[in-house]
Formats: C-alpha cells, structure tokens, sequence
C-alpha cells in the first residue's frame, strides 16, 4: 500500500510560479552537458507567463537520434531521471523526476523536427501569444483539479476535447506565422 500511495499523484494545479523558468535552466544547463547536440524547450503549461500549472516542468528536446539518448540511459538515471521508452507515444523518449506528489520534471525527447516537436511549440506559442485562450484553459484546469483532486485520469479526459481544439487553432496559427516570417 506504501509503494502505490508513493506512486500515486494527486492533481494540484497552482498560479503561475515565478521560479519555474529558473527550474527549467538549472535542468537545461545539466541537460546540455548529457546531451550537446541537442535542442532544448520549455514547454507545457509551466513555460507560459501567467497560465495555471501543475508544477511540473515539461522539456521538450530535440536530437539528432534517439539512439544516442539509449546509449545515455544511465547517465540520465545519474541526473535522477527515471526512463519510460517511447511510453505510448512512436519516436519519443520519456523520462520523469520524482515519484508520486513529488514528480518535478517530465522530459519529452524526439528526433530534430518531427510533427510531436512543432505540436509542441505551437501550443506553447499560441498560449504564450493569446492571453485570452490561457486565461480560459487555466481556468478549465483549476477547475478540474478541484473536480478531480485525486484522479489523474478523470482531470486529464476533463481537458481532452479542450486541449484538441485548442491545439488546432495553435497549429493553423503557427503554420501561417511561419509562413508569413519566411517570407
């Protein structure tokens, strides 16, 4: 029972914290030194001003091949990563940090330039350019944090048809954005 309560996390969604860029360079920079060919984001919510989080740093980086993050597994387990292989999603390396209420870090990685790495942008673009949609997605996301306080699963299916709509407008946004600046 001790194992699952310490592996379980409860859904704490807080205001903006000012500290989490910090966090995300102070995980870069030990990050760069592992990996210095690669690319390195903050995404999700924690890396947009004034959005509602869990205080959960999301990074997001790009690299040449995924191969040579395998080759890397126990120098991330050195950093206190935890590596998840793909975990459901084709192309990507998934480690975390942290267990259960604890969790600080997931690390997202993918191959430089795959569809998953410009989703990822664009929603962070888009959230970052549009406080309106922020403003709206924070407040579906307290609100379902308190719905939902100790059911993962129930909060993130609350957001699901939210998150892919906003996600098509942020992709059509960033498309034309990207268009319009190489012109």
């Amino acid at each position: 029972m001790e194992e699952l309560q310490r592996l379980m996390r409860d859904v704490i969604v807080v205001p903006h914290q000012s500290d989490w860029q910090e966090k995300f360079e102070k995980e870069k920079r030990s990050l760069n030194k592992l990996l210095p060919d690669a690319t390195i984001h903050h995404i999700g919510s924690t890396s947009v001003p004034g959005l509602a989080a869990k205080p959960i740093i999301d990074i997001m980086i790009e690299v040449p091949s995924l191969e040579s993050v395998d080759e890397r597994r126990d120098q991330f387990s050195q950093l206190h990563f935890v590596g998840k292989g793909e975990n459901g999603i084709q192309n990507r390396r998934y480690f975390y940090k942290g267990e259960g209420n604890e969790r600080a870090v997931h690390l997202h990685i993918f191959p430089y330039g795959i569809d998953h790495v410009v989703r990822h942008l664009a929603f962070r673009d888009y959230l970052r350019e549009f406080n309106g949609e922020a403003k709206r997605y924070g407040d579906l996301k307290s609100m379902l944090a308190k719905k939902f306080p100790h059911d993962m699963e129930g909060y993130i299916q609350g957001k699901d048809q939210f998150v892919k709509t906003l996600e098509k407008k942020a992709l059509s946004w960033y498309e034309k954005n990207k268009r319009a600046g190489n012109q």
